[in-house]
């Protein structure tokens, strides 16, 4: 759902409304905190207190009906741990803790009779160290909903219904109402140490053994294409050079077959090298970006407890990864024998960090249209267009100069200049059946992991398993490399030397199958209702696969210039 701030709601607003300094992470994920009405004291406990009584319009009732019937939940915190309510295990009837509680609920299912929670019992664990003094270690929140009949009342409903079953506190369309909210507070101490208060809420993001087994099963895709490199290096591609370098034997072309026959071809530049260059450059960028943000979150610096630092530390290193684009989209481009050096250094600084803000600008109209606290301020959008100016592009344009200072690499061999006739191929060895295949793999080593990530962005869950994120992301690593080096030594076999673009699709197209699969997340675990919710999903997921797509095709790309270059440096040119 589009994220609001809670005091917009008909809610107690605090005489002095305090607002807590977001940091650029939490502007970016709709995060606003801010200070509440409720008066929490060290270990004293309350019953029932009033917070205040409110006089809500025909209007009001009516946006807290629908927020109600989209499954609006509130999310509370206190000394940075969020709010959250007891819940069972369905697989292993353990108590779990789910963050953030109900606004209201519809009673026993009908559409017409919607209820407000207007009380909260609020249950404050504490752990007492050694010193004598305490810390907060979990924050639960039980929410209910009282009726009172008569405000001036409100003590003698409130005792009986925390102390038994009471009426509850209904909203009725276009009526105004009156509405008393009302809290207890409870304090127990716990065992649960200062260290180890996020294992409360490590449930949420499911059980240890499902992460093993996205490991097991990435693991088997890795076993199964290592096999198949590992029989084409050790058979047929030593078997070809053990034949072509034999110098006893005669070395008749006619006689030649596979990939010895295109070495004159194979180096051939692609067509629309420049752009070309420039999706590398920006694969790179993204590359080196999450190896960096996962080594620090595994070390323990990205810590859940310090909300928004995640996010501010991917947009951060993303910025200043701009040098490692612009160095190697101007190598590749220089590779291919490219001359608009600018303009090609231009536009690995513009046109993919461009297409992204253009997403997410283009997205942002949207959440101001609906008064939503998850849009940019002007002077958000202004900050990121200045990091975006002021330090990504000087700093691809100081990569790229470092690129152009040095000679590009020699090929083994030379080119003709008449290209060499590709033969008619077998359909499945035809570019958009192979690349298609090819992409199945990289997906498979990580979709498993990828249904967490998904909760954990569009149902508030935490997500700081990063060990096993950065196992997953090595393995998807090894599986692009190893894919793409298979899929390419397939074709050259089949004589089609055209393996530069095919070499990046063929791993970038697991993007493909990530989107297919936010459509399937869509309509089997998300509620969205209406045309802006689901256009802001799609959108996001949208810009999250063009990271994976320019990601993995540079990893399949550079693994196939590698191998390559090994294997016709390897042969003796004519």
């Amino acid at each position: 759902p589009i994220p609001y701030r809670y005091n917009d709601l008909p809610v107690c607003t605090p005489p002095n409304l305090e607002q807590k300094s977001e940091n650029l992470g939490e502007i970016i994920t709709g995060n606003r905190i801010e200070s509440s009405g409720y008066e929490l004291l060290m270990l004293s406990s309350e019953t029932c207190k009033i917070l205040c009584p409110k006089e809500l319009s025909a209007e009001q009732v009516d946006n807290l009906i629908d927020l109600i019937k989209e499954e609006y939940v509130v999310q509370w915190q206190i000394d940075s741990l969020p709010a959250a309510v007891k819940a069972y295990s369905q697989k292993t009837g353990e108590v779990v803790y789910e963050t953030g509680f109900a606004l209201g609920y519809i009673q026993d299912g009908n559409q017409q009779v919607v209820v407000i929670n207007n009380h909260v019992h609020l249950t404050v664990h504490y752990h007492t160290n050694p010193s004598g003094t305490h810390n907060i270690v979990l924050f639960e929140v039980q929410p209910r909903s009282i009726a009172y009949p008569k405000p001036e009342n409100w003590q003698q409903a409130c005792n009986t219904a925390v102390s038994g079953t009471g009426p509850a506190q209904k909203l009725t369309p276009g009526k105004a109402t009156s509405i008393v909210y009302t809290y207890s507070v409870e304090w127990k101490e716990s065992e649960t140490s200062w260290e180890d208060r996020w294992k409360n809420y490590l449930p949420l993001q499911g059980e240890g053994q499902i992460h093993w087994f996205s490991i097991v099963n990435s693991l088997m895709i890795v076993f199964f294409l290592s096999g198949l490199v590992a029989m084409i290096m050790a058979r047929t591609v030593r078997r070809d050079f053990a034949k072509y370098m034999d110098d006893d034997k005669e070395k008749d072309e006619a006689d030649e077959s596979g990939w010895k026959l295109v070495r004159a071809d194979v180096f051939r530049p692609p067509s629309f090298r420049s752009i070309f260059s420039v999706l590398i450059g920006s694969g790179v960028q993204v590359l080196y970006m999450c190896i960096v943000t996962m080594v620090f979150a595994v070390l323990g610096f990205l810590s859940p407890s310090n909300s928004g630092s995640l996010t501010t530390a991917v947009l951060v290193l993303y910025v200043w990864m701009g040098a490692a684009a612009g160095y190697s989209s101007s190598r590749i481009y220089l590779t291919l024998g490219g001359e608009q050096r600018t303009k090609n250094t231009l536009l690995t600084a513009t046109l993919f960090p461009g297409f992204v803000f253009g997403i997410a600008f283009f997205l942002n109209f949207f959440l101001w249209f609906k008064g939503s606290s998850g849009a940019f301020p002007w002077t958000i959008m202004l900050a990121i267009i200045a990091l975006w100016f002021c330090i990504s592009v000087p700093l691809c344009f100081l990569g790229s100069s470092f690129a152009y200072r040095k000679d590009p690499p020699k090929h083994p061999g030379t080119v003709n200049h008449i290209p060499r006739q590709i033969p008619p191929q077998k359909w499945y060895m035809r570019p958009v059946f192979s690349v298609l295949m090819g992409g199945i793999l990289p997906f498979g080593a990580v979709f498993i992991e990828l249904f967490f990530i998904m909760s954990s962005i569009w149902l508030h869950r935490y997500y700081f398993l990063f060990g096993f994120l950065f196992l997953v992301f090595l393995i998807l690593i090894i599986t692009c490399t190893e894919i793409s080096v298979v899929m390419c030594y397939f074709h050259l076999c089949s004589e089609d030397w055209h393996w530069w673009w095919r070499s990046f699709f063929t791993s970038a197209t697991s993007a493909l199958y990530m989107f297919l699969y936010a459509i399937f997340y869509y309509t089997t675990r998300l509620q969205l209702d209406g045309f802006v919710p689901s256009l802001l999903y799609f959108g996001y997921s949208l810009i999250m696969c063009s990271f994976f797509f320019v990601l993995t095709g540079s990893i399949g790309f550079y693994s196939c210039y590698w191998f390559v270059r090994k294997i016709y440096g390897a042969i003796h040119s004519d």
